[in-house]
């Protein structure tokens, strides 16, 4: 079975959520698969074959979702099989999905050269206008991150502004064995489309897992990793569907 389109869009860039009616490009959104006795699987690199539902709801909301019914009848219209089943852990099946899919994605950057790892060789891309996304991880400590910081915004020409390296949910160590280096603290993107890249991936996990409470926020937390990027393509964010629209899947 083939991939089906929303109608407005011919390219099949956009998709609808199914619980909120919100369009947003794919990447922004998960997608949901059916497996063939029923169940209900998280397709988050939209590989699987067959028809599609796309959520772009947070935990929480999915949760909640769960719990009133609402996602087996949305899920029910959408896929008009047989009965549709729903693991107990859908959500954190998804977010472990999403964690996945972000270090994958930093792995293949930095087996392609696109990132560097290291205070000194990061300074010194940020201080020479080189670095287009600045990452720290979560145990990072805090005069790190903000000499990084600076350097990035001096590297911007934005001193004074609010410019910062965003903190993952992910340990130095986790970090390390993604992308099989050692100790990595802190990571910097030097390449714009490979920073674009992670920051779609990130923004997505990040919005689905919510606010970290062990983490210093962001100046700007509600715009997420595309914000940060330096001369960012674009942020992807949803669109406002109509009402009647909302039960669209691909």
């Amino acid at each position: 079975m083939t991939e089906v389109a929303t109608t407005d869009d011919p390219t099949g860039a956009i998709r609808r959520c199914i619980l909120l009616g919100e369009r947003a490009p794919r990447e922004a959104l998960v997608r949901l698969a059916l497996s063939p006795d029923g169940h209900v699987l998280p397709d988050v690199r939209a590989k699987a074959p067959g028809r599609g539902a796309w959520i772009g709801v947070t935990r929480a909301e999915l949760e909640t979702a769960i719990t009133k019914g609402k996602l087996k009848a949305a899920l029910a219209r959408a896929f008009k099989t047989g009965p549709v089943l729903i693991p107990d852990d859908l959500p954190a099946m998804i977010a472990t999905a999403l964690e996945r899919a972000t270090l994958d994605r930093l792995g293949l950057e930095a087996r392609t050269g696109n990132l560097v790892t290291g205070a000194e060789k990061i300074e010194t891309a940020a201080r020479s206008g080189k670095l287009h996304l600045l990452l720290h991880a979560s145990d990072a400590g805090a005069d790190g991150n903000r000499k990084l910081d600076q350097a990035w915004r001096i590297g911007n020409d934005e001193e004074g502004s609010s410019l910062r390296g965003l903190a993952l949910p992910v340990s130095r160590t986790i970090l390390a064995v993604a992308l099989g280096r050692q100790n990595v603290v802190h990571i910097g993107l030097t390449e714009r489309d490979a920073a674009q890249r992670v920051s779609e991936t990130l923004d997505r996990w990040l919005h689905f897992i919510g606010p970290h409470p062990a983490l210093v926020p962001c100046e700007t937390p509600s715009q997420g990793a595309s914000a940060l990027i330096s001369n960012p393509a674009g942020s992807g964010a949803p669109v406002a569907a109509d009402e009647d629209t909302c039960e669209e899947f691909e």
